[in-house]
């Protein structure tokens, strides 16, 4: 018995550390890129906070959480077109919330910042942060919930 729980003990720490953040992956490269300096005079501080650094701003802070309009919420750092307004949803979180991005210009990371994984969302063309994604989305669509921090984006509307 002993045999068995000491081997069962090998192949759990075998497999902990397989799934263990890999640190010496290669930094990915992105379209856009420039210095923290750069980001800095480009940016607010909120913003440089939340897309360069990945924070979060207050809940229900953003005039983007109760926006209604048409057309399209771009990225804030490099301009990428993100979401589009008919995806967005009211999912009382007090953050913008869509059900999709714009196929291939939205990446998914992982974020271990609580303790454990989350998926975070980031521009695809310059890297910033953006959010995280969560399946409590709407289920009649794609049960995801990309919840977005408002100083992310700009809003470009339909013409």
């Amino acid at each position: 018995m002993k045999k068995i729980a000491s081997t069962l003990l090998l192949l759990v720490m075998i497999s902990c550390a397989g799934n263990a953040q890999d640190s010496s992956k290669e930094k990915k490269t992105y379209k856009v890129e420039k210095s923290e300096t750069e980001w800095k005079k480009l940016l607010s501080p909120m913003q440089f906070a939340v897309l360069r650094e990945a924070g979060t701003e207050r809940a229900f802070s953003s005039d983007f959480n109760d926006n209604h309009k048409k057309g399209t919420y771009v990225c804030a750092a490099c301009k990428t077109e993100l979401y589009k307004s008919i995806h967005k949803y009211d999912s009382g979180s007090g953050w913008p919330s869509f059900d999709r991005a714009i196929k291939g210009n939205v990446e998914l990371d992982v974020d271990y910042k609580l303790g454990y994984a989350r998926t975070e969302l980031k521009c695809n063309t310059c890297g910033s942060h953006l959010g995280h994604s969560f399946d409590d989305g709407p289920q009649k669509t794609t049960g995801k919930r990309h919840c977005i921090n408002g100083v992310a984006l700009e809003f470009i509307p339909a013409k």
